[in-house]
């Protein structure tokens, strides 16, 4: 086998011996990129840590992780480490109760895009929101793309990951903070009320927010639509609302 090189390259971890220092360091992962077919020796040992730590495991195909490292010799295995470090949601909330403000919170809904999560916090960071929640699972993470998008934002803003949205929306409503949900088929955007505590759910690029996240939420907001396409970019759409709820809270 040829020698190992344990390469970092951004937020990517590269080779056998690197990933398993990796795991057994503590340090937050994103998730495990593993080789398709790759069953012997160390990769049996990474399998399972990730599991008994509970990371993200994905089957790829080798060449994806040949395009990814530049073809350095990953030998079938790359770990993708955050470009920050993660908050928790309480983190979030004793940041805007130590600003004497009421929460006001963007949760991500499968968000796959880097460039839209990036755009988002930019646009939050900029208009006031205490933090930003995204799921573990099916959401893109803070790597380099992302941090590189939000042009600075990233180092202000509090971003939660989270196990279950659902019950983190629950969760949030128990503490009196209203969940909007930005949709189709809701009431206007700029008829709504945004006062008091605040967490504007967005959705993804596709599919928009999902059938139980939508169920969990307070109220419905749309934007109106006048062209042909039935949708906008999810970072477009998040940042509109987003202003609006900061002009309301402005007074303006």
């Amino acid at each position: 086998m040829p020698k190992e090189e344990n390469i970092t390259n951004d937020n990517l971890i590269i080779g056998r011996n690197a990933v398993i220092e990796l795991l057994k360091s503590g340090r937050e992962i994103e998730n495990v990129l593993i080789a398709k077919g790759e069953r012997e020796g160390s990769i049996n040992r990474i399998s399972a840590m990730c599991r008994e730590k509970g990371i993200i495991i994905k089957n790829v195909d080798r060449k994806k992780l040949d395009f990814m490292c530049g073809n350095g010799n990953h030998q079938g295995v790359v770990a993708n480490v955050p470009a920050h470090s993660y908050s928790s949601v309480d983190d979030i909330l004793a940041y805007a109760e130590s600003k004497g403000e009421q929460p006001f919170i963007i949760i991500c809904d499968e968000i796959e895009d880097s460039h839209n999560l990036g755009a988002i916090i930019r646009s939050a960071e900029a208009c006031g929101a205490h933090g930003i929640i995204i799921p573990k699972r099916r959401n893109v993470g803070l790597n380099f793309i992302v941090a590189k998008t939000s042009c600075g934002a990233l180092e202000y803003m509090r971003v939660a990951r989270v196990s279950n949205l659902a019950s983190t929306i629950e969760l949030l409503k128990k503490k009196n903070i209203w969940v909007y949900c930005a949709d189709m088929d809701g009431q206007p955007w700029c008829k709504t009320d945004f006062s008091g505590g605040c967490a504007l759910v967005i959705g993804s690029e596709g599919n928009g927010v999902g059938r139980l996240i939508k169920e969990k939420c307070d109220v419905t907001v749309s934007l109106p639509m006048c062209g042909e396409v039935n949708s906008l970019n999810a970072s477009v759409a998040a940042g509109i609302i987003m202003y609006e709820v900061t002009r309301q809270r402005l007074g303006l």
